[in-house]
């Protein structure tokens, strides 16, 4: 556009930035050809700490496994160092295994004859603190806080006696067993008073210095080593009548909430026998009940700030400055339903699986059972953005709810910079998403070592119908076997294999995925 005759040329407006190209970085716990999976291993939480230099998994035996980034260390973190290097650096990031540790056990309430499972729900991050590492994990009814610090490893390095010149088998020193194992042998002082073969043995076998020893010196001990320990600071529990569905951390480094069907409390983390109820949704009568809630977050940076969303597709958000029990919203955002839309699973499929705030805390994105939706916390009229995760599967929508699929609770996450957003499908399938204003980027890729294979080649012969697919996909392709079809593009999928749990790194373009117990990271 001119700016008059003359003047400079105006910068043309930048478009959106070009579709990420994903590459595969590490696989951990890869499954060989034809093994089979235990159900305790299937992972069952992800979670990046802010540096995004640590990540933790939890599966459904109980255990939260850390894993630590290593690319950092191998380079050095001298920025004068890296300055001088005449070699390119490669910048997505490693990660190696830490340490794992059994968070949960298998419990039974007795009081409601329940059994609670161990299987890990939630794991949130807390700050940091003296090199020690503290996070939060859930599973259906107990949140626990857990502090994983490196200890030193003490060991006696030199004793009092030498007796590498005498007649015994040379090891330096004295630490037998069978001197102070039984404490019978000696009196107050120093006596004996059993004479048994294993002591004189042994006291023949050792030869004293015939002016006797000089002086006695203390055993030096010694810590070179050190060993990760994971210890329980606290537990949080009975505070929840149903299954905890979120947990969240404040950005005051001093509370956080949980959340189940009916109730959020607010938590500080120094008392776990006290909590506060701060959102209650259960009506007194529960034949009245017509939402439930289905996730909580705070906001990043507004303390007094947090958002839930429901079984209908809304999402609330609400201030706690306003009152102590927080019944009213500030602000509501739901999409209203197109007329004559409305069938028997609209209500089932608008139900939000998972919220996530960007990280500057302007967009929320929310993830029902077939779209993502991105949110600007300015305009309540609608969403800004809608993707379409598997609109394939809209006409078997009658065999997923047969089987159970229909419930299934996907998460979702959004890039650093929030110009980008991702979440699962089935066929251990995700998706990633552009969220800029004209971006068409749409990529589909595999969690496997060869991610890009199930991308849409281009068609070397004219490709079928939109009806011969549909009903390609309604008798399910071309295979018998239950919970397989055939997409859109012509690919097969399967509903048995999902990928539910997906994070995206704070800084870098790099996602960590769960499928079944292998942990999968892509980096672009």
């Amino acid at each position: 556009m001119n700016g008059g005759d003359g003047g400079d040329v105006a910068a043309a407006p930048e478009g959106p930035p070009p579709p990420l190209d994903w590459k595969f970085s590490q696989v951990f716990g890869e499954r060989t050809a034809g093994e089979e999976v235990q159900e305790v291993d299937i992972i069952s939480a992800i979670e990046f700490d802010k540096s995004g230099d640590h990540l933790a998994t939890g599966d459904r035996g109980g255990r939260v496994v850390l894993f630590e980034r290593t690319d950092k260390k191998e380079h050095g973190g001298n920025r004068k160092d890296l300055e001088k290097t005449d070699y390119p650096i490669s910048r997505h990031p490693e990660f190696r295994y830490k340490t794992e540790f059994q968070s949960h056990e298998p419990e039974f309430d007795y009081l409601k004859s329940l059994e609670i499972e161990e299987k890990i729900n939630k794991i949130r991050w807390c700050q940091t603190s003296n090199g020690a590492l503290f996070l939060l994990s859930s599973n259906d009814k107990t949140i626990k806080f857990w502090k994983v610090q490196e200890k030193k490893i003490k060991k006696v390095a030199e004793m009092s006696m030498d007796t590498s010149n005498s007649k015994a088998s040379g090891n330096g020193n004295v630490g037998s067993s069978t001197v102070t194992s039984n404490p019978k042998l000696h009196l107050a002082n120093g006596g004996c008073t059993d004479k048994d073969k294993s002591y004189t043995s042994l006291s023949n076998a050792l030869s004293f210095p015939s002016g006797g020893i000089a002086s006695l010196r203390l055993p030096v001990v010694t810590s070179n080593e050190t060993n990760l320990v994971a210890r329980c600071r606290r537990v949080y529990a009975h505070a929840h009548d149903y299954h905890i569905n979120s947990i969240s951390n404040n950005s005051d480094g001093e509370t956080f909430i949980s959340a189940d069907d009916l109730r959020i409390n607010l938590w500080n983390l120094e008392v776990s026998n006290q909590s506060f109820n701060i959102v209650d949704v259960k009506p007194a009568n529960m034949e009245d009940l017509t939402e439930v809630i289905t996730s909580a977050e705070f906001h990043p940076n507004h303390c007094h700030t947090l958002a839930y969303s429901s079984s209908k597709g809304s999402i609330r958000l609400i201030d706690l400055r306003q009152s102590a029990l927080c019944d009213k919203h500030s602000k509501l955002f739901e999409e209203h339903e197109a007329p004559g839309s409305r069938s028997f699973f609209t209500e089932i499929i608008a139900s939000i699986s998972d919220i996530k705030f960007g990280r500057d805390g302007r967009y929320i994105l929310s993830r029902d059972y077939m779209t993502l939706k991105l949110w600007d916390i300015n305009m309540d009229s609608g969403p800004v953005s809608t993707f379409q995760v598997h609109e394939y599967l809209r006409p078997k929508l009658c065999d997923l709810y047969e089987n159970d699929s229909i419930f299934d609770k996907f998460e979702c996450c959004l890039s650093g910079d929030s110009k980008r957003v991702a979440t699962g499908s089935y066929s251990n399938l995700f998706r990633v998403f552009g969220c800029n204003p004209g971006s068409t980027e749409a990529t589909t890729l595999e969690a496997s070592k060869n991610p890009m294979r199930r991308q849409v080649q281009t068609p070397s012969r004219p490709s079928r119908s939109l009806s011969s697919i549909t009903r390609a996909v309604r008798r399910g392709g071309d295979s018998n076997t239950p919970g397989v079809g055939v997409d859109a593009n012509g690919n097969s999928f399967d509903f048995t294999t999902k990928l539910l749990h997906l994070a995206w790194h704070p800084t870098e373009n790099s996602i960590a995925c769960a499928a079944a117990n292998s942990l999968y990271m892509y980096y672009a």
